[in-house]
């Protein structure tokens, strides 16, 4: 009798209990499941939507507050109350902020993924994430994990990308990804058909209609951030699958990663790289 202290183990993609000894999780595919490298991240990231949600929540609010950190400009909030407790912009453009200033005169193509996480006030970043906070569990338990970050960061990246296309100078916000979110959850919708799908697809289209009306309405908000995540997120949907018609892949996996890795890296390169211009420039 060997190895009796280590018989079995969770799948740490789909929690299923297999041994410990398997190169390939016989229920999800998921490759090397016992490998020390996928304990580096948290088991439960991928069990509990609400878990993801909030690091995702948790990472935001901090860069907000550590962009006031670097500097706030005073407003009149009595004039525009999104502009209450506002960073200033050469602490944003420090952390990552997008549009053509960044990327035509600094080459800061990195910034098309840092500019997700970060907000222009208070009331911006509370309404984006209440909005994540209410979009985002539904979208994880039916894409999985996985394709849930796939298109929080491809769409972010699609609709900042288009905004610099249409010559927008400066530009922030998880709303592109958002609008993403939303798309993905469209074209679930649509593509369900029953009854369900169907509930599903009129109520996020009315958010659609809604956030098309404040978008026009209310001046400084990157309407081509959320068409561009809002297509992105359409489009996805059709390409990755979810889990009522397309098994999780080891492709979703590794992209997945790729993407954790790519946001990580970035966001902590931006955090040197202001402090860096703070204290040494």
């Amino acid at each position: 009798m060997t190895h009796t202290g280590r018989t079995s183990i969770l799948c740490p993609s789909c929690r299923r209990l297999i041994s410990s000894y398997e190169t390939q999780c016989p229920y999800c595919g998921a490759v090397r499941p016992a490998a020390w490298w996928r304990r580096l991240v948290p088991q439960n990231l991928m069990a509990d939507p609400v878990d993801a949600v909030n690091i995702i929540m948790y990472v935001n609010i901090a860069l907000f507050v550590y962009s006031l950190f670097l500097g706030f400009q005073a407003s009149d909030a009595s004039m525009n109350p999104l502009m209450f407790l506002s960073p200033s912009s050469q602490s944003l453009l420090m952390l990552g902020a997008t549009g053509t200033i960044p990327i035509m005169h600094f080459h800061w193509w990195w910034t098309l993924i840092s500019a997700s996480y970060l907000h222009g006030g208070l009331l911006h970043i509370f309404f984006n994430m209440m909005a994540l906070r209410q979009i985002a569990p539904f979208v994880i338990s039916e894409y999985g994990f996985n394709r849930f970050f796939i298109i929080y960061t491809a769409t972010g990246v699609a609709g900042f990308f288009l905004s610099y296309l249409a010559g927008i100078p400066f530009t922030i916000g998880a709303s592109a990804s958002i609008c993403g979110l939303i798309g993905a959850t469209l074209y679930y919708g649509k593509s369900r058909g029953d009854i369900f799908g169907e509930n599903i697809y009129k109520q996020v289209m009315g958010w659609v209609i809604g956030l098309a009306i404040f978008g026009f309405l209310v001046p400084g908000i990157n309407n081509w951030g959320h068409g561009g995540g809002l297509a992105g997120g359409i489009a996805l949907g059709f390409l990755l699958g979810y889990d009522g018609k397309k098994r999780e892949t080891g492709l979703h996996r590794t992209l997945a990663m790729l993407c954790i890795i790519l946001t990580v890296g970035i966001l902590v390169w931006a955090v040197f790289q202001s402090l860096y211009f703070q204290f040494a420039g």
